[in-house]
Parts: structure tokens; sequence; C-alpha cells
């Protein structure tokens, strides 16, 4: 059975990690949608003038990285590089709805968010530390650049196929979400000062998004150090 697993060595380390998810089940991923786009841009605009280096929920996340080995200078975390990004007026590009609503969701909240089509998953989904044989290609990239061992990731226990290296650095191309996707897994991240209540405020409203604009069947679910794994629903494991 298909399954989301964040593996027990991680709260070893990070035991305040929380992952909020929205499983989707069917889906328009249209790659216009007015409302989403609006949301996007008004968040942007809010956040325009943010000094966001020294903000706890940029820093924490820094540190997170750097406790794994990575510069968070060189391979900035997903909110870190979306946020810098908003500040000096460069466009978030609209590429479908389900991106633009967790892009939305990341600059509003200001915690990380992604995820995934898993039609495209062989395995479990799994957050967990490299071991230094999974396989990575970035998005729009030409060539591989796998993961180092002990690095973070989010990868397909089958396959070994990373869908983000760095635990939220950079997405994998092979299961990227597309205008075709439907099944889909989709996350928001909390670590430190982002707590529980923000993490399922932010996944909640992400869900209603593409409930009430992308005609979507979700459900959301979450996890942290007292729940470690949950099983997808039974489309998923068609």
């Amino acid at each position: 059975m298909k399954k989301i697993i964040i593996e027990d060595k991680i709260f070893e380390v990070f035991p305040d990690f929380r992952r909020g998810l929205v499983i989707v089940e069917d889906i328009d991923n249209a790659t216009e949608n007015k409302v989403i786009n609006d949301l996007l841009n008004n968040a942007i605009r809010e956040k325009a003038g943010l000094d966001y280096k020294n903000l706890p929920q940029i820093t924490a996340w820094d540190d997170a990285h750097r406790k794994f080995g990575s510069n968070p200078n060189n391979f900035p975390p997903s909110i870190k590089s979306l946020v810098e990004r908003v500040v000096k007026g460069k466009k978030i590009p609209f590429i479908n709805s389900v991106v633009a609503a967790f892009n939305y969701i990341s600059i509003k909240y200001l915690l990380p968010a992604g995820g995934d089509d898993v039609d495209l998953v062989k395995g479990d989904l799994v957050v967990g530390f490299a071991r230094g044989n999974e396989k990575f290609r970035g998005i729009g990239a030409t060539e591989d650049d796998n993961p180092k061992v002990g690095e973070v990731i989010y990868f397909d226990s089958s396959s070994r196929s990373v869908m983000c290296r760095r635990w939220n650095w950079r997405n994998g191309d092979f299961a990227k979400i597309t205008e075709k996707s439907k099944k889909i897994v989709l996350n928001v991240e909390g670590i430190g000062p982002i707590t529980e209540e923000i993490v399922k405020k932010a996944r909640d409203e992400m869900a209603e998004i593409l409930n009430n604009n992308c005609a979507a069947v979700v459900t959301v679910d979450y996890l942290d150090s007292n729940k470690r794994e949950i099983e997808l629903p039974g489309k998923f494991q068609e």
C-alpha cells in the first residue's frame, strides 16, 4: 500500500518538524485561473518590501539545512528563495493552478510548500536522509545532480528517484505537477516558530482554494513526531 512516511531519524535530529498534507484525488488543474492568480499577486504585493533575512521563519530553515551539512546561502530553502524573488520584484510565473496555489500559501504564511504527481511515483513518498544511491534531476535540467550522503531528501522508495533535494531546495523533474496531473500530494512544512496551528491553517486554506476553484476532490492530514506515516486513499493504490 502506498504511504507517505517521515523516517524516524529525521525526528532524532529535527524533533519539531511538522508537515501538513493536502491529498488531491481529482482536479481540473488549469494553466489559467483568475481567482488564484489574484491571490498570488496580492500576496506578492503584501510581501514586496519585507525585510526577510532575519525573520525567524527564514532563519529556522537556514539552521535546519546547516544541521545536515547544506549551505543555505548557496542552496537556499524554497521559502527563502521565493521570498527573495518577491522582494527583488522578480515575476512568479503562473505555471498551473496547483503550483500557483502553493506559491501563494508559501508567500502568505512564510513556509515551504510544494507537491508531486503521485501517479508518477512507484513506491512510498518518504522524507529521510540520503544513502547516496538515489537519483535526481531537477526541473528543467538536462543532467542528473544526485544527492549527497546524509542530505535530507523526499524520495520514491521504489525507484529511489528524488522528488526534492536538500529537503525543500529544488524539485525533481520526474514527478512535477502539470495540467494533466490528477492525483497529487501537496505539503506545507513547519519547523521552529512555524507551529502546528500555522501549518494546519495554511494546509486548510490551500485545500479550500483547490476545492472551490479547481473542482478538486481533497482530504487533509498531518504528520509530526507523534504520527510519522499515513496510508494514501484507495485511488492512489491503483
